[in-house]
């Protein structure tokens, strides 16, 4: 069974579960620094200073974090 692999889920579900602190670039050029609390398919909840910040991902240019994230790839081969 061929299964898709959503890197950006992935990605965000680790930082989030690490707490690691991330920078989001906005399509317009604004930076958010802060934790990734939540996200679905169109956002990204922010904890910023104690404020939370609800982030369309159309508007994210990048998702920089502060420290290398480890990801793992659960592939199944038969």
């Amino acid at each position: 069974m061929n299964k898709n692999i959503n890197l950006q889920d992935v990605f965000l579900n680790q930082v989030r579960k690490e707490h690691v602190p991330v920078t989001i670039y906005l399509t317009n050029g604004f930076q958010l620094r802060g934790m990734v609390k939540g996200f679905d398919n169109f956002t990204v909840v922010l904890d910023s200073e104690g404020k939370q910040q609800l982030v369309y991902k159309h508007a994210i240019s990048t998702v920089s974090p502060m420290k290398a994230v480890n990801i793992i790839f659960n592939e199944n081969r038969e």
